[in-house]
């Protein structure tokens, strides 16, 4: 088996998908190598011990797909879109693991019929086209039974009917793998900060998202974990406050955090992390805050998309926060495709 990972956490999804028998006796793990934050990812990943089955290697995008059983973290990334559709005899399975929340976005796409673009990215002709066959490619694979998402990510119930009435299996999985591994050592301050990439992409305006962090530093030292997009420029006025000290941007949240101690908590704007760390963390006693982001806030590069699916977002954290395994999460629709 053959999985292609573009980002962090999709590497450590494939990683639980492998370690969960989800993927096959034998996994090689191709880590994207021109994403500079994934050298640090698997690192991080290698150092935790890999199962004796499992390898991981930077590698090129691959041109084309392998006939068996592929793992994919980011099935809206051109490289593998142009690579599914280029194979003439697609993959018997697939496997889709988590790459925050695009992976609701696609489970999204994937009932409504929509291409597989991204929110936020309006796409020319060409690559809508790109993205409608390779909708078309999987949603083929799942009517022969063989597409699957595997996720820590919380699916409202009617979503879930949805998704196996197309014949998608779906896979939950609570990082079993990771909470097996060594404990690590939690940082020593009270109050972690996760950063988000909302800044470095333009959607927030910086002297806002670095107003907020300092007031969550008025109340106690907080360290503070720059996003793999993060903007230089942001770290660098934060490690000038007193009070709070940045860490590196890199191996995910997950496993840097896994360690937190009973009484500890963590701040988030609306994000994957904030899911995902909910499910780790709170049943141990440490407090996740999701903060939604306030209208003011906002750029004018945020498209009313993108502000809905940070707001959907928001609310199914604060839901995880508050009850990570009881109960079922509150319904989300995103916006379809331009």
């Amino acid at each position: 088996m053959t999985a292609f990972v573009e980002s962090p956490l999709q590497l450590l999804c494939a990683v639980e998908a492998h370690a969960a028998g989800h993927a096959g006796p034998r996994t090689r793990v191709l880590a994207r190598a021109d994403v500079p934050a994934l050298t640090a990812g698997v690192d991080a990943v290698r150092a935790l011990g890999l199962p004796g089955d499992l390898d991981v290697d930077l590698a090129p995008v691959p041109r084309h797909l392998p006939h068996d059983v592929v793992v994919v973290g980011d099935p809206f990334s051109g490289a593998f879109q142009s690579a599914l559709v280029r194979t003439l005899r697609p993959p018997t399975r697939i496997v889709v693991v988590d790459d925050g929340l695009a992976t609701l976005d696609l489970a999204h796409r994937l009932t409504s019929g929509s291409s597989l673009v991204r929110i936020g990215a309006p796409p020319g002709s060409l690559r809508f086209g790109l993205g409608a066959l390779a909708a078309l490619r999987m949603r083929r694979v799942a009517e022969a039974g063989g597409l699957s998402l595997c996720t820590a990510l919380p699916l409202d119930p009617d979503l879930r009917a949805w998704l196996r009435l197309l014949g998608i299996d779906v896979l939950e999985h609570g990082f079993e793998w990771l909470q097996g591994r060594p404990p690590a050592e939690a940082p020593a301050e009270q109050t972690v900060v996760v950063g988000s990439a909302l800044a470095a992409d333009g959607l927030l305006h910086p002297d806002r998202y670095l107003a907020w962090v300092r007031g969550v530093a008025a109340d106690g030292p907080v360290r503070y974990v720059p996003h793999r997009r993060h903007d230089p420029r942001v770290t660098a006025l934060l490690e000038q406050v007193p009070g709070i000290e940045v860490g590196a941007p890199g191996a995910p949240v997950e496993i840097r955090l896994r360690g937190l101690r009973p009484g500890q908590r963590v701040v988030t704007l609306p994000s994957a992390a904030a899911l995902t760390l909910s499910r780790l963390l709170v049943p141990r006693g440490v407090t996740v805050t999701p903060h939604a982001v306030p209208e003011a806030w906002w750029t004018d590069r945020a498209t009313p998309e993108q502000r809905h699916r940070l707001r959907a977002a928001h609310e199914l954290a604060v839901h995880a926060a508050a009850a990570p395994v009881a109960g079922p999460p509150p319904r989300v629709v995103l916006p379809a495709a331009s």
